[in-house]
């Protein structure tokens, strides 16, 4: 690329990150109030705004125009989105952000909080406390006591068979499920997940948890800029304690009434008594990133909840780069500060420092425009 064509194109990612900057701040700032009691049992006429009004809006947001593909038929989830996932413009959306709970989407969170903090050649030795504390029918991976893991090994029983007898293992090697809740819950407000509260680290149903359609976007968008968490979500199978585990999600490894999604990266999918069927994924095609997140079809046929994404992602696929998006998805929000001058100079100084002290701000606020830049080139989606 010519030198004319960098110094332009350099020009319009800083121009761009300092535009993004204040309006996802401005968007958080009209956003509804953090917690609700409880999800409701319909919509609430009024949700959070933040990545855009149409967004808390009830019912399907979309923009129609002559030539655009028609959304999909026969749509059931209560609460479902697609997005682009490079540009983060969201296509389409149905109660976008209403509160319901998330059942093991919520890992996806867990792991992009946990992941880095422990290397993958880490062992432990299964203790009876590890298992301790997980809800009456949980999925697992089939751990046993007094057998040795690694890190490696946990990691592959929470994406491949969503086992909450391994989330519950990493979060004592964490220090305990109640910190680890507590380091989840910071995730989420760092990532400006505001309509997600979290009650355990698994996902599995009690009061009080819940998350959104827009916020289990948000997870697998952040979660998939980390090299191992892209390759534990699209791994199909693996060998655990001696035995084959297969992947659960079925748009990856394919069923029956389900082929495998062509172009799928993964994510998480989720099935409890509360939360119905939930699922968050990406595909790639021709260039192209999308995120779809679904949860809680109420139609109950088999693998619904695979079938109803697959239609969104077709129809995504189809219309991005024609359809005019009804919001955006928000940056966290440690890129946000990082766009914001910490100091101005001061008026009192004299001439010479004060010239030295505009040109440190000056330079500051171009390192911190620059760091934003930065993290948007790395959202640009190494897949």
């Amino acid at each position: 690329m010519s030198a004319p064509k960098n110094i332009a194109r350099r020009s319009l990612l800083v121009t761009s990150a300092a535009l993004l900057s204040l309006s996802v701040t401005a968007l958080a700032a009209r956003g509804v109030p953090r917690l609700s009691a409880s999800p409701t049992a319909t919509p609430p006429a009024h949700m959070s705004t933040v990545g855009g009004e149409r967004l808390g809006r009830p019912g399907i947001q979309v923009n129609i125009a002559p030539g655009l593909p028609v959304l999909p038929r026969n749509l059931t989830a209560r609460s479902w989105l697609v997005a682009d996932a490079q540009s983060g413009k969201v296509l389409a959306a149905h109660n976008a952000h209403w509160r319901l709970p998330p059942a093991s989407t919520l890992k996806m969170l867990f792991a992009d909080t946990l992941l880095p903090r422990f290397p993958k050649d880490t062992r432990h030795k299964a203790e009876p406390s590890d298992l301790a504390g997980m809800g009456a029918g949980s999925s697992v991976v089939g751990m046993k006591q007094g057998h040795t893991y690694t890190v490696h090994d946990l990691w592959l029983g929470v994406f491949l068979r969503s086992g909450n007898d391994a989330v519950h293992t990493l979060a004592h090697i964490n220090g305990g499920v109640q910190r680890t809740v507590k380091d989840i819950q910071a995730h989420a407000d760092e990532l400006q997940a505001l309509d997600t509260h979290v009650v355990t680290p698994d996902g599995y149903d009690e009061p009080g948890q819940f998350s959104s359609a827009y916020d289990l976007t948000l997870f697998a968008r952040s979660g998939l800029q980390k090299k191992d968490f892209r390759d534990y979500c699209s791994t199909v199978s693996a060998t655990f304690d001696s035995r084959e585990i297969r992947n659960t999600n079925r748009l990856l490894s394919g069923d029956t009434d389900v082929p495998a999604y062509q172009g799928i990266v993964g994510v998480k999918n989720g099935d409890t008594t509360n939360a119905g069927a939930t699922f968050a994924g990406a595909a790639q095609r021709s260039g192209k990133v999308l995120l779809v997140a679904v949860m809680h079809p109420t139609k109950r046929e088999h693998n619904e909840v695979y079938k109803e994404a697959a239609k969104l992602l077709d129809w995504g696929f189809q219309a991005d780069g024609k359809v005019n998006p009804v919001g955006e998805l928000v940056s966290p929000r440690s890129a946000i500060r990082s766009s914001t001058p910490s100091s101005k100079p001061s008026a009192t100084a004299g001439s010479r420092s004060g010239s030295l002290s505009t040109a440190a701000a000056i330079a500051g606020g171009a390192l911190a425009v620059f760091g934003l830049a930065v993290f948007l080139i790395r959202r640009r989606w190494p897949l």
